[in-house]
């Protein structure tokens, strides 16, 4: 192996390792109270290789949610190619992505800190992502006659807005068990409004 191969490995391995120390601690002690030299420490490494990586413990709560909100999108599209298609496979999509903020690690890292240190979630990369696989699933939904001729781009951007609301409402519960019934319904009944009666 060439030596520009291994050393892109190593940066790799260095990267990872950073960010599954910073995800462990982050979950633990929220983004504010964990310390840089304890993550590096429990990474093997210096915070020079922090520095270099990532710029800044901002760049990598950065990388952490990038990661973490990867694995939301994969768990929402499970969970929709499970619901068979079409109409319910949109909705178990947003719905999968209102569910994850009851898991602890979400909850503190994307959708408390990750607000509070990077800005609005709804400009986030993901976002465009996710933002674009719903308007293409609309656009099949109106041609299929599935649902109302309306703008497929504003419809994505209002289901999408309001599974990131329901979420972050969850999050910032006292009881975010009781709130995630009530978030799940109103999305459901909200959604389902754009269906064609006939």
């Amino acid at each position: 192996m060439a030596a520009a191969g291994r050393r892109a490995e190593q940066m790799e391995a260095t990267r990872a390792r950073l960010i599954a120390a910073a995800r462990a601690a982050f979950a633990e002690k929220g983004y504010a109270a964990a310390s840089m030299d304890e993550l590096t420490a429990q990474a093997g490494l210096t915070r020079g290789a922090l520095y270099h990586n990532f710029g800044d413990k901002k760049g990598l709560l950065q990388a952490v949610v990038d990661q973490i909100d990867g694995e939301m999108a994969e768990r929402a599209k499970r969970d929709a190619t499970a619901a068979g298609g079409g109409f319910e496979a949109l909705l178990a999509e947003g719905i999968a992505y209102i569910e994850l903020a009851l898991e602890p690690e979400v909850q503190r890292i994307v959708l408390l800190d990750g607000p509070a240190v990077l800005g609005d979630p709804s400009r986030w990369p993901s976002q465009d992502s996710c933002l674009r696989t719903t308007i293409r699933t609309l656009e099949d939904l109106i041609a299929a006659r599935v649902v109302k001729p309306v703008d497929p781009e504003a419809a994505a951007r209002l289901i999408n807005g309001a599974a990131l609301n329901a979420a972050l409402w969850i999050a910032a519960a006292e009881d975010p068990r009781a709130v995630l019934g009530k978030a799940v319904d109103a999305f459901r009944q909200l959604c389902s409004g754009l269906l064609r009666a006939d």
